[in-house]
């Protein structure tokens, strides 16, 4: 891995962040579009374009899109429910354990999260109202590698904020099947119906509805540069949960961290994606120089170790800083989706961390638990949206309606103030409605 040495080079190099949009596509995707469409065009294009003949042809471009970018021919975009039991015999009883194991824990988390949460109130004769959303679209991404964890990980936050239906949408393997272990765990989770589809075209068809996909009120769940770009394109006609990006870490550790640890920690995000950025931030040149040879012996048994590889090489780097402080500094300006404090007494540091989509304290709270059976939700906020935004949660699928239900003698207390302000905005219609009532006491 690159090592660099202080703040200023660290933010010009892999501390610096490129538009959202503006990612460079690897070969393979470059190519593809070129035969699909028979011009260079962006990412940003190419959604454009999928999104406009989803809207305007429904299932029609989906299945052309799904045949043009995944090879896939679907006789129906619905996979049949009975596919579902049919998973379960071909998953296996331990993998099933394994996946109703980590629904319960996701499941009593977010129940958790609910209780304490925003409720209804009424004072005074004003109040909220909270309930949850009627519909909404779960895409999950992945054929050659699948994402169960995705997929409790999205739907369980749903189904426990009490929204009526969940939809999910996936990508299909060649043969036109969705992975087995998609289907037991959008069966353990709670999903109504399931959808083959990938990518942009998955997205408009659950923002627009199709003959067969139908409209949601919120498009959920995290994908590549081209679902992303689809998101915040229907965004607006349609609720989104946030915009993801590939997935980040960044690790803290000094002088008392394992660096076999800190090594497994970065190759874990590292073999998502070739654009996932893993990062280390330590004022240890001792630990840097013994975490970038773990990751050189540690890499040689991955079966991803291809991608992990390009990852390292294009976004991966060792920071060597001035000092802890520094470090953090650094990792709040870049807001990672996963903060990992591999530092002595990491509690004592954590109020710290002021941008972060998940923050993992000490050895034992290795992010990758994290991703399965910790209990919060792993789809967090990536590409620097931690400064604004949070992992995905029950909130995620509540909305408020603010209630009004006043007696005369509270009017009659608030009135004249509000007609006052009508007026000098001249909205005479606004003050005449107050009035008109006011007269009558």
């Amino acid at each position: 891995m690159r090592i660099i040495y202080g703040a200023e080079e660290a933010r010009r190099t892999v501390l610096r962040r490129q538009p959202m949009g503006q990612t460079e596509l690897p070969p393979a995707a470059r190519e593809r579009i070129r035969e699909v469409f028979g011009a260079e065009l962006s990412a940003q294009e190419v959604v454009e374009r999928i999104v406009a003949d989803v809207r305007a042809e429904g299932d029609a471009a989906v299945r052309r899109y799904s045949r043009a970018f995944d090879g896939v021919e679907y006789d129906s975009l619905e996979v049949p429910r009975a596919d579902a039991q049919v998973a379960y015999q071909e998953v296996g009883a331990p993998l099933v354990d394994a996946l109703r194991f980590a629904a319960d824990r996701i499941r009593a988390f977010h129940e958790a999260q609910r209780r304490h949460g925003p409720t209804n109130f009424f004072e005074d004769g004003l109040g909220m109202q909270v309930r949850p959303l009627e519909r909404v679209g779960v895409y999950v991404p992945g054929t050659a590698v699948v994402y169960p964890s995705s997929v409790l990980m999205t739907v369980i936050p749903a189904r426990v904020a009490g929204v009526d239906q969940v939809h999910m949408v996936s990508p299909a393997s060649a043969d036109g099947r969705v992975s087995p272990l998609k289907l037991v765990a959008a069966d353990i989770a709670g999903v109504d119906r399931v959808f083959r589809a990938s990518g942009a075209q998955a997205v408009a068809a659950l923002a627009y509805g199709t003959e067969t996909v139908p409209r949601v009120d919120k498009v959920c769940g995290p994908g590549n540069i081209f679902v992303t770009l689809a998101k915040r394109l229907v965004y607006g006609d349609v609720g989104i949960d946030s915009l993801y990006g590939p997935t980040e870490t960044v690790v803290v550790a000094d002088e008392t961290a394992d660096p076999a640890s800190c090594a497994a920690d970065l190759l874990a995000q590292a073999e998502h994606d070739e654009l996932a950025t893993p990062l280390l931030l330590t004022p240890s040149e001792t630990l840097a120089r013994a975490v970038d040879g773990e990751v050189a012996r540690q890499l040689k048994s991955l079966e991803r170790a291809d991608i992990a590889r390009s990852a390292l090489e294009a976004r991966g780097g060792i920071v060597v800083t001035e000092g802890l402080e520094e470090a953090l500094e650094l990792a709040n300006e870049f807001g990672p989706e996963h903060l990992c404090l591999l530092v002595r007494d990491a509690a004592s540091w954590a109020p710290r961390v002021r941008h972060a989509g998940g923050l993992f304290l000490g050895e034992t709270s290795p992010e990758a638990v994290g991703d399965y059976t910790a209990g919060p939700s792993h789809v967090m906020p990536a590409g620097g949206s931690a400064r604004f935004s949070s992992p995905l949660s029950v909130f995620d699928f509540l909305k408020f309606t603010s209630v009004v239900d006043m007696d005369a003698a509270t009017l009659s207390r608030l009135g004249p103030a509000a007609a006052a302000i009508a007026r000098a905005e001249g909205l005479t219609a606004h003050a005449r409605a107050i009035e008109r009532r006011l007269e009558r006491d």
